[in-house]
């Protein structure tokens, strides 16, 4: 029977790193629609957040069963709790990927982001990429030390979206107040998407240390 539980913890683990690779796709989907102005990826991107809906609730579901019949303990019981924990990350940048998605829809056939501004959001996607992958890892793997150096990654987000704030007040901005709305909008995705991976990473730390980061 424990052999059975344990492996029932393993593949909890496993799916959770699979959800998280579909949610990095999702997130560079939703770039490329963004700034190809694709309007059958941003429907994609939007039809596929039902598919990371109904795996989190899955995972989750399976997670419950857990704490409700076998009543763990010490490292097992913070790992299905950081599972919940994580689970509801995932799902919101999932949630967040839609958002851009959304704006890249809204503006069709022309880009939602003026062209100056292209290299700032690729940074701040290829940011968010590097961020969920290392969160993907640090879940895999139970990397402490790997969860602190997201941390930085952080960082380099929060500096990308002052770059864009800075354009958007700058004196060269002429594109109007809707498109100024816009990427003010989307630099707060990209954002909340980099606070969630950071999230997940610190839920690793509590199920290995047993303290919050």
């Amino acid at each position: 029977m424990r052999d059975q539980y344990y492996e029932q913890l393993d593949a909890i683990v496993d799916d959770l790193v699979n959800l998280t690779g579909t949610v990095r796709r999702a997130v560079a989907d939703a770039t490329k629609a963004l700034l190809e102005a694709d309007g059958q990826v941003a429907e994609a991107v939007i039809a596929g957040d039902k598919l990371i809906d109904e795996e989190t609730e899955t995972i989750e579901e399976r997670t419950l069963l857990l704490l409700a019949t076998q009543q763990p303990v010490a490292t097992d019981l913070r790992q299905l709790v950081a599972t919940l924990r994580m689970l509801a990350d995932l799902q919101r940048m999932g949630d967040l990927s839609v958002h851009v998605a959304k704006i890249a829809r809204r503006r069709m056939p022309e880009s939602a982001v003026p062209l100056n501004l292209h290299p700032t959001i690729l940074s701040m996607a290829a940011v968010a990429d590097s961020m969920i992958e290392s969160a993907s890892r640090i879940v895999a793997n139970r990397d402490v030390a790997k969860a602190a150096q997201l941390e930085a990654e952080d960082d380099e987000m929060d500096l990308l979206r002052k770059d864009l704030f800075r354009a958007l007040l700058g004196d060269s901005w002429d594109h109007g107040v809707e498109p100024a709305v816009d990427i003010a909008l989307l630099g707060r995705y990209y954002e909340r998407i980099g606070d969630h991976a950071v999230s997940m990473a610190r839920r690793v730390v509590y199920l290995v240390t047993g303290q919050m980061a």
